[in-house]
């Protein structure tokens, strides 16, 4: 009975621990005033990546498409390979627009995980809130549409957003195979809903 309880208090400190704490951050002494992301910073570039989405049960697969066509501005499409729109979103600023989206993924709650997500893609710039050291990484704290967002980086490379909500992982960002500011494979996984997605870049 009273390893019980001992089990059952550590696992609630380790709960309410701050996600910097259960991931044994250390303060960085450098501070950073802004997150930098280049991955879809370039407007002369179209990003195309053979993707593959898994959300509510269902697969669907296709050519995921960004492009920047301004100063935080992107347009970001989901075709089939023969080229029907699976989605087409608008993101301008703190805007964001639904140009096109197929009927059965046209959910409120599938739409506004999907703005989160895209939204931390593709930001470039965000205020940071913290600076911490892991290892050899360097991870930077910030706020995305009011979620917490960690950018860990290895030698000053993204290769990893968390976004973090009641101090639990719940999307994990990957970046790599990583050239000249391009991440040729993206990996979107959450962790307690049902989406997943796979990007391999094309070219």
């Amino acid at each position: 009975m009273r390893f019980l309880l001992s089990s059952f208090c550590l696992l609630l400190l380790v709960s309410c621990a701050s996600y910097p704490s259960q991931k044994g951050f250390e303060p960085a002494n450098d501070f950073q005033e802004k997150t930098t992301n280049p991955y879809f910073s370039n407007t002369k570039k179209d990003y195309v990546y053979k993707a593959k989405i898994d959300a509510f049960n269902k697969s669907f697969g296709g050519l995921f498409i960004v492009k920047k066509l301004g100063e935080r501005h992107h347009r970001i499409a989901f075709t089939t390979e023969i080229g029907n729109t699976i989605f087409d979103f608008t993101f301008k600023g703190n805007d964001f627009k639904v140009n096109r989206i197929l009927k059965e993924l046209d959910k409120k709650v599938l739409l506004n995980i999907l703005k989160r997500d895209f939204k931390a893609l593709i930001q470039e710039k965000s205020r940071v809130k913290n600076s911490f050291k892991l290892a050899q990484d360097t991870v930077l704290q910030t706020d995305i549409l009011s979620k917490k967002h960690y950018f860990y980086y290895n030698n000053g490379q993204l290769h990893k957003i968390a976004r973090v909500d009641r101090n639990k992982e719940k999307v994990e960002f990957k970046f790599t195979r990583i050239e000249e500011q391009f991440a040729k494979e993206i990996e979107i996984a959450h962790h307690n809903f049902k989406l997943h997605i796979a990007l391999k870049a094309l070219k």
